[in-house]
C-alpha cells in the first residue's frame, strides 16, 4: 500500500523525489482539495491540485501507517530514503515488463505531459511544475508532439 502510495503521489502531483521525501502532512489540505509543495527545487513554493483518486488512496495509507509528520516516513519516523524511492520505481516498472530504466521523474514528465495532451495551458503546467523558465516547460511539448505524430489519421485506416 505505501509503494502504491508513493508512485500515485508522485504521479497525481508531479514531484520531484526530494519534493515526495520532504512532503509534510500539514501541507496536504484535503477540504480544498490542494498540496502545498514547501521550499521546491530553487526553494519556491507551489500548490498542486490534490485528486479525489489520490486523496482518498492517501487516506487509506494514512490510516494503516499513521505518519507522524513527513507523509512517507522511512524507520523511526526519519525521512524516506531518496534510493528507496526509485527501487520502488524500479521494481513497479519491472513488474510491468518494462525493460528500460525508469527513474522516479519520469513520473512528473508523464503529468505534465497528459495535463499538455488534455489542453490544459502551458502557464498553468510550469506554474504546477514549479519551472522559472517556460522554456523548461516547453520541453513536455516536444513530448507530446512525437506522441501526436505517431496517431494514424482515420484517412490512412480506410
Amino acid at each position: 500500500m505505501k509503494h502504491k502510495a508513493i508512485i500515485a503521489t508522485l504521479y497525481g502531483l508531479g514531484l520531484r523525489t526530494g519534493e515526495l521525501i520532504n512532503l509534510e502532512i500539514i501541507y496536504i489540505d484535503g477540504d480544498r482539495n490542494v498540496v502545498t509543495v514547501r521550499q521546491g527545487k530553487g526553494n519556491k513554493d507551489r500548490t498542486i491540485m490534490l485528486s479525489q483518486i489520490l486523496k482518498l488512496q492517501l487516506r487509506e495509507y494514512f490510516k494503516e501507517y499513521k505518519p507522524k509528520t513527513y507523509l512517507f516516513e522511512g524507520q523511526n519516523g526519519r525521512l524516506y530514503g531518496a534510493t528507496s524511492v526509485q527501487n520502488i520505481i524500479k521494481q513497479a516498472a519491472k513488474r510491468c515488463g518494462i525493460k528500460i530504466n525508469v527513474p522516479p521523474h519520469t513520473l512528473r514528465h508523464s503529468f505534465a505531459t497528459h495535463l499538455l495532451e488534455q489542453g490544459l495551458d502551458l502557464r498553468i503546467i510550469q506554474k504546477l511544475l514549479g519551472h522559472k523558465d517556460i522554456k523548461t516547460t516547453q520541453i513536455y511539448t516536444q513530448v507530446s508532439t512525437t506522441l501526436i505524430s505517431k496517431v494514424t489519421s482515420p484517412l490512412d485506416s480506410l
